[in-house]
């Protein structure tokens, strides 16, 4: 399991820096295991949101077979039990072009209500003023005004979204930068060492900032951050 504290260290730091982070222990091809430019935050200015991946499809093209557009939200917010910490809904829209909103006012309200710390689609949504005053960070494709035949096709199965396959309680981190995975194996040691991985780069920032930009001083505090963050490489290294 992965500790609270660990939860909230990691979202006081921006998901690039995570990124950066998830580099270190090499784990994975860099290219690998964040979404793409198609998954973009509709909230910018909120905080950073961590939580484990709750999936499910989606599709508003046709009405269901049976029930009613909200009939597998019941089934959704139970199995959030299943997840290793606090929920977030990811989507795969499977109309291509999207047609109707994923998420609205009201089914955010419901989400949070019963845990979830954001949602995630890769198709659209809408009645985003209300979204926002819930304090409820969405990350989207695009907006649509209506939702068309909505309704939820499959929950708990791996999903394709923003050019990525997640499962469920995949460890997600977002925020206005996007939106990108960590494996749970290297979570809490990641946590540890990224305030030493955010002051490696201050060296490079305080040096430019603080004094008359020469080469010189761009080598040498190029030099003092790459020597840090390779012990902080190798650390991680050591510790596997």
């Amino acid at each position: 399991m992965i500790s609270s504290e660990v939860l909230a260290k990691l979202g006081s730091f921006d998901t690039p820096t995570v990124c950066n982070l998830v580099e270190l222990f090499e784990v994975r091809p860099r290219d690998t295991g964040f979404m793409d430019a198609r998954i973009k935050a509709c909230f910018p200015e909120m905080c950073p949101v961590v939580g484990f991946a709750a999936t499910a499809t989606f599709r508003s093209s046709a009405p269901p077979r049976e029930g009613d557009a909200y009939g597998s939200t019941e089934l959704q917010v139970e199995r959030f039990g299943e997840l290793s910490g606090s929920p977030i809904v990811v989507f795969q829209d499977l109309d291509d072009p999207p047609v109707g909103a994923t998420f609205g006012e009201v089914m955010c309200t419901t989400y949070q209500a019963f845990g979830a710390v954001g949602l995630i689609t890769s198709g659209a949504g809408r009645d985003l003023e209300q979204v926002r005053a819930l304090d409820f960070p969405v990350f989207t494709d695009g907006t649509i005004c209506a939702h068309g035949y909505c309704h939820i096709l499959h929950v708990h199965i791996p999903v394709h979204v923003g050019g990525i396959v997640l499962y469920p309680d995949d460890l997600l981190h977002g925020d206005l930068n996007g939106v990108t995975t960590i494996p749970h194996e290297i979570a809490a040691e990641l946590a540890d060492i990224g305030d030493e991985y955010i002051a490696a780069e201050g060296i490079i920032l305080e040096a430019l900032r603080g004094r008359t930009p020469s080469l010189s001083v761009l080598r040498e505090a190029l030099s003092e951050a790459h020597a840090r963050m390779a012990n902080l490489r190798a650390q991680v290294s050591r510790a596997r």
